[in-house]
């Protein structure tokens, strides 16, 4: 089956289901238009990696020690790492966290994801609640329901035994717990370099106005080359932290309000100050309120990731803009580059072919209807203006093909014996079909020698090759002569 046929059966395929229930025909079928960049991320995460990290080094300027941490191949950097004051409270927190159960204070996983989702449910029916996530709770109850969180046991959070600011109260405490923030140490440089991104002016000087769409790419970016767990539980907080802001005028928690409650555990490094952040404080929060407000649209892969996933499994030529071809090329994937040359000259052959079919049917039909006009001074400068033009072709007439021009065949002193002894043409290789030998000049002295033999048709095999002889001679000694005179010139 051809391959254009085999990705169009695969279209049709992602995008309708076949359903034999009369009652399901109905629903709404829901295409994920992620599909294929998840299928690279999991099947091929090196080349997702390198495909999502070229384009964000596009973005955002990052030197090379800290482009080294966020592919992991470096220890990242953090402020206040330096200081043993902070190297001995790290330590001590995680002898902390070691005696944590499973879900606090241990490193992030899906079971744990699916504990704490209760505590995001429950909070999305009571979002209503004033200075929710600010107003702290019980600390006796908050300690039954982290103690029922670690065993796995279910817990009745409607039963009222809980109060809304508990569980708020306790969400928080998961995430500060954490072994590395949310966002992880090693995207904390991409996630300042980000906030820096602002407008140009007319001019092309940075302005001091936020830059939204790149910095929306940027985080899309960015988000998907996090730990499946990690994007997993940042898409809930997310999504409930922009459920709560739009209803400020009951809870009085706008978005910046909670960035500031959030951004210490999500974004910050762990076990630093205020003091260790200085300036960076202000850049963060503001990243954090910026996350909130935009976080319906931060857990999309941009467009040309998506064709180029497609293009990686299907193999088929999609109709993207220039930027998005320029940033395919820039993304230096080696598994996409053979899928393209393979295809690039049967797919660019036939757009040529289809684009000429249109352009004459196109100059014909233009060239009729002018034709069909009446009698006009407009009419005769149309048609004189198609006369001026070769390329415009009228009813009938085809497209004049110029003849071939016909090469010059190289003769040399032998090949002219030749001919004269055995009386058919000797057919002279070519060295190359693109080159075009230049034709040897025949000297007064070979012509000599060509007199000097008489009657070819009585000339032997032997004469033959003492006349090439004295050819081989003759030339050697105009070598010599060549020479000695650019010797005396010199």
């Amino acid at each position: 089956m051809p391959l254009q046929k085999l990705s169009a059966l695969i279209d049709a395929i992602c995008n309708f289901v076949i359903c034999n229930d009369s009652s399901l025909r109905s629903q709404p079928i829901i295409f994920n238009p992620d599909f294929f960049v998840e299928k690279l991320r999991h099947e091929k995460p090196e080349v997702f990696t390198e495909l999502v990290v070229s384009n964000i080094t596009r973005l955002i300027d990052l030197p090379g020690a800290e482009l080294a941490q966020l592919m992991g191949e470096e220890d990242p950097k953090l402020p206040g790492t330096n200081s043993t004051a902070a190297g001995f409270f790290r330590s001590l927190m995680s002898l902390k966290r070691k005696e944590k159960g499973v879900v606090f204070g241990s490193p992030l996983t899906e079971e744990g994801i699916a504990q704490v989702s209760q505590l995001i449910e429950y909070l999305h029916k009571n979002l209503r609640a004033e200075g929710l996530f600010r107003v702290p709770g019980n600390s006796i109850r908050q300690q039954i329901l982290k103690d029922a969180l670690n065993s796995g046991t279910d817990i009745d959070l409607d039963s009222g035994e809980f109060h809304s600011n508990d569980v708020a109260t306790l969400l928080k405490m998961f995430l500060g717990e954490l072994p590395e923030p949310l966002l992880t140490h090693k995207h904390f440089h991409a996630h300042l370099k980000i906030a820096d991104l602002t407008l140009f002016d007319e001019k092309g000087n940075k302005t001091s106005t936020p830059d939204k769409e790149r910095q929306i790419e940027a985080l899309q970016l960015l988000f998907l080359i996090l730990p499946a767990p990690n994007r997993s539980l940042l898409k809930l907080l997310l999504d409930l932290l922009y459920q709560t802001a739009k209803k400020q005028d009951k809870n009085k928690m706008s978005a910046h309000n909670l960035a500031l409650m959030f951004a210490p555990h999500i974004l910050w490094p762990r076990n630093v100050t205020a003091n260790d952040l200085q300036e960076n404080i202000t850049k963060l929060n503001n990243g954090v309120t910026f996350m909130i407000k935009h976080s319906q649209k931060l857990f999309k892969a941009p467009v040309y990731i998506r064709e180029c996933a497609r293009l990686h499994y299907l193999g088929s030529r999609a109709h993207t803009s220039k930027d998005d071809l320029d940033l395919l090329t820039s993304s230096g994937s080696k598994e996409l580059q053979p899928l393209k040359s393979q295809k690039r000259s049967r797919l660019d052959s036939c757009h040529q072919e289809e684009t000429q079919q249109r352009t004459e049917e196109a100059l014909k039909e233009l060239f009729r209807h002018v034709h069909n006009m009446p009698d006009s001074a407009k009419k005769k400068k149309l048609i004189r203006q198609f006369n001026k033009h070769p390329t415009a072709l009228t009813p009938g007439s085809d497209v004049p093909t110029s003849p071939a021009p016909r090469r010059t065949r190289s003769r040399s002193f032998s090949g002219l014996i030749k001919r004269k002894v055995l009386g058919t043409p000797v057919i002279l290789e070519r060295k190359s079909r693109d080159t075009t030998p230049e034709p040897v000049r025949v000297s007064k002295e070979n012509v000599q020698l060509l007199q000097k033999c008489g009657s070819p048709a009585h000339m032997s095999q032997a004469k033959l090759k003492s006349l090439e002889g004295q050819k081989e001679e003759s030339c050697r000694r105009m070598r010599a002569r060549l020479l000695s005179k650019d010797s005396s010139s010199l």
